[in-house]
């Protein structure tokens, strides 16, 4: 057999991008039907997620067998796009990519829309209609999507929540004429939609019957939509053949990365690329009561569900004997949203009770004082750390219903402003070795 030379790289790899009119359209349930279709039938598909969102990558890799990876084309660099297009389409025959909210809505401008990464990557859009209560009139919602932007290619497009084969033939017929595929349809079935928490869906580690679910969908998409069609769709990437990089500097050396359904909000190419760095990683369940790797040099706590287990929390001594005895030998422990909550000294939950946590940052935070903080964020660091030196820039996001009380710290680590560059003010807080904030770094620039 003739061996490719190895100066020749490898050709990018094909995606498809789900998008719809609108949240709540469908696509979610349509991505994870379409992927685990194409499990079960041994295709090689590599599953991404437009923008900022944890919960739904979570359920996008459980369909899959594989990692998810966020594409974020307002707070990734190119090069960031690029790397983990590379990474995620390695050894796969398509990147299947979920959109976020409808089509075109981002930031200001677009900015970090699903239309904004379908023109840098060059990937056809698969329209997602919602077409409960119309038939003909989806015609020209398809018409519109398909000629509001002609840099970009609508490939294919699916009806969701159609309630008859009668319903579906009129829907087809009314859309001939524009010439865009129909690519097939989902019926309208209550009992496929999935539970719902305040930032999303309820989270794929505790879905007990995730896999029938999964399965269930499946079933359904290769019966009434043409995958195979679907997959013809698919076009080469315009970016990739990048290395895959840090986007957030290592924190440290060796690094312990608190990981159970409380501390689930990690981005795979924020690990993927402190491996690539040089970092070894080590894992521990503050709700199993484990400490941190005692050979580590550095914490991470992330995000994600912390309120609803502070009690137990409150009461594994071991944890957090653990993160105080790192704290007093200096090591670097850095908490984001969550996280950095169970650094601070309490959390007052829903109900107005009071739990106890760390104590390593003057931080109290509450959930009976409920504020809705969500959105992009331009970060600047306040201190040297880690993160390199103070003035270091990066892309961010925050999304939380709880806020501190009373003020947040006399050092702040971070200075910032939201997508539209209003002020934000300072931010988190730093003590010795131990800094943490509500915001979720994503890219350095």
């Amino acid at each position: 057999m003739k061996q490719q030379d190895a100066s020749v790289k490898a050709e990018p790899p094909k995606g498809l991008i789900i998008a719809a009119p609108s949240s709540g359209s469908g696509k979610t349930t349509l991505t994870l039907a379409l992927l685990r279709y194409f499990k079960n039938n041994n295709l090689r598909v590599s599953p991404a997620k437009v923008g900022p969102d944890y919960i739904d990558p979570a359920y996008h890799a459980a369909a899959a067998g594989r990692p998810c990876f966020n594409l974020d084309p307002w707070a990734m660099r190119d090069e960031s796009l690029s790397s983990i297009i590379t990474h995620s389409g390695q050894d796969v025959d398509v990147i299947l990519t979920e959109g976020v909210m409808g089509l075109f809505d981002g930031a200001a401008g677009g900015a970090g829309s699903t239309a904004e990464l379908a023109k840098k990557t060059g990937w056809p859009v698969i329209l997602v209609i919602d077409v409960k209560g119309m038939s003909a009139s989806a015609a020209a919602i398809l018409h519109g999507f398909a000629s509001f932007d002609p840099k970009v290619t609508i490939g294919g497009v699916i009806f969701n929540r159609v309630g008859s084969p009668r319903h579906a033939e009129l829907l087809k017929e009314a859309c001939t004429p524009l010439g865009i595929p129909v690519l097939g349809y989902l019926k309208r079935q209550d009992d496929l939609v999935l539970p719902n928490r305040h930032l999303g869906l309820v989270q794929a580690i505790e879905h007990s019957e995730l896999d029938v679910y999964l399965d269930k969908v499946a079933e359904q998409v290769g019966r009434d939509v043409h995958c195979e069609d679907l997959l013809k769709q698919a076009r080469l990437s315009v970016l990739s053949h990048n290395d895959m990089h840090s986007f957030v500097p290592p924190i440290g050396q060796r690094i312990a990365i608190a990981q159970d359904v409380a501390f689930s909000f990690v981005y795979p190419a924020l690990l993927e690329g402190w491996k690539n760095a040089g970092a070894e990683l080590s894992f521990f369940s503050p709700l199993a009561d484990e400490k941190p790797c005692a050979q580590a040099d550095a914490i991470y706590l992330p995000g994600g569900y912390p309120e609803l287990h502070v009690g137990k929390l409150g009461r594994n001594l071991a944890f957090l004997g653990g993160l105080r005895q790192a704290a007093q030998n200096n090591k670097t422990i850095y908490g984001e949203c969550g996280g950095y909550m169970v650094l601070g000294k309490g959390l007052v939950d829903t109900r107005g009770n009071h739990h106890e946590l760390s104590g390593l940052l003057p931080v109290e935070t509450s959930f009976a004082v409920r504020q809705r903080s969500l959105g992009y964020r331009d970060v600047t660091t306040l201190n040297h750390s880690f993160l390199g030196r103070k003035g270091s820039t990066f892309k961010a996001h925050e999304f939380h219903y709880s806020t501190v009380v009373g003020d947040e710290s006399d050092n702040p680590l971070f200075d910032v402003r939201d997508a539209a560059g209003q002020e934000k003010g300072q931010v988190g807080c730093v003590r010795g070795s131990v800094m943490g904030s509500y915001i979720h770094l994503i890219d350095q620039y």
